[in-house]
């Protein structure tokens, strides 16, 4: 088995953990009403993406989500929350180190032995969720995972959800698609792409995201039998037919989509597999970006 496989089954333990532990991470975490900015770079900012989603659709108050590299200075927030599993990308700490004064930072990580410990004002470890592979799976679900519990969104189903993806058989007319695109509404567009992302990594496989009603407007077109399009949440009224009239794969997630996610790992995985390639080791990547001074 590979790490990925590995870290990826372990996510239904991890996400009860990390729901058990929201309560006491609650003064490092955004307070309801505060203007808040969640940023991240590759998954962390897909999950940044659905975070913020979440919050503001859960009332809890503006929530922008941002690439660590793209953050608007320009722009005030009370607290400005960084996803970062290594605790050493370059962006990030970049970031934080510009905003040392006048805004509250709060770092979500798997290792407080890193620069990211001195950088933030506000830490929560979530070390249990580290990972050894370089492709991010258990990390990111987690960590979105504390931040539901936090808002009051997350339930045992979700767990059960997760379980469920973990059990069920891949359809070997999935695995052996040569396209891949997911798609997302809402806070499940940060999903989609995260999905995708997997795809890429870890199978090299030609894969995009797009918001579910965008799809209509132009990426359809290049959809075709091989194709599988994957909606991460509820579909909008007629998609599905449009889909299967191309002759593409229509797969209709039934799952919390969190869970859904978590099958999307492992398609990610089972692609790679069938194409003779190491998922732990994802060509020109590395666990983390750090650039050189």
């Amino acid at each position: 088995m590979t790490y990925v496989e590995d870290e990826l089954t372990s996510q239904p333990e991890c996400w009860t953990r990390a729901a058990a532990e929201a309560r006491g991470f609650r003064p490092a975490l955004p307070a309801p009403g505060e203007r808040v900015a969640i940023v991240g770079c590759g998954t962390s900012w897909f999950m940044a993406q659905a975070t913020a989603a979440l919050r503001e659709g859960a009332g809890q108050g503006e929530t922008d989500a941002f690439a660590a590299s793209e953050f608007p200075h320009g722009r005030s927030y009370d607290r400005v929350v960084a996803l970062t599993r290594s605790g050493t990308t370059t962006e990030v700490l970049e970031l934080l180190g510009k905003l040392r004064t006048g805004t509250r930072t709060t770092a979500v990580t798997a290792d407080p032995r890193t620069p990211v410990m001195d950088a933030a004002d506000d830490l929560v470890v979530l070390d249990y969720a580290d990972e050894r592979s370089v492709v991010q799976t258990r990390f990111a679900t987690t960590a979105i995972t504390l931040l539901r519990a936090h808002l009051g969104l997350h339930t045992d189903a979700v767990v059960a959800d997760a379980r469920t993806a973990l059990s069920q058989p891949l359809p070997q007319e999935l695995v052996d698609c040569t396209q891949f695109t997911f798609l997302g509404r809402g806070w499940t567009v940060g999903l989609a792409n995260e999905a995708a992302l997997k795809m890429r990594e870890a199978s090299l496989s030609w894969t995009e995201a797009y918001p579910a009603m965008e799809y209509r407007h132009g990426p359809i077109s290049v959809t075709t039998r091989g194709t599988a399009t994957w909606m991460l949440g509820g579909a909008p009224e007629g998609l599905a037919g449009q889909v299967r009239a191309t002759g593409g794969l229509w797969i209709e997630g039934g799952l919390d989509p969190l869970a859904e996610l978590v099958r999307a790992q492992r398609l990610a995985v089972a692609v790679a597999a069938a194409r003779g390639l190491d998922p732990d080791r994802p060509r020109h990547l590395t666990r983390s970006v750090i650039l050189a001074p």
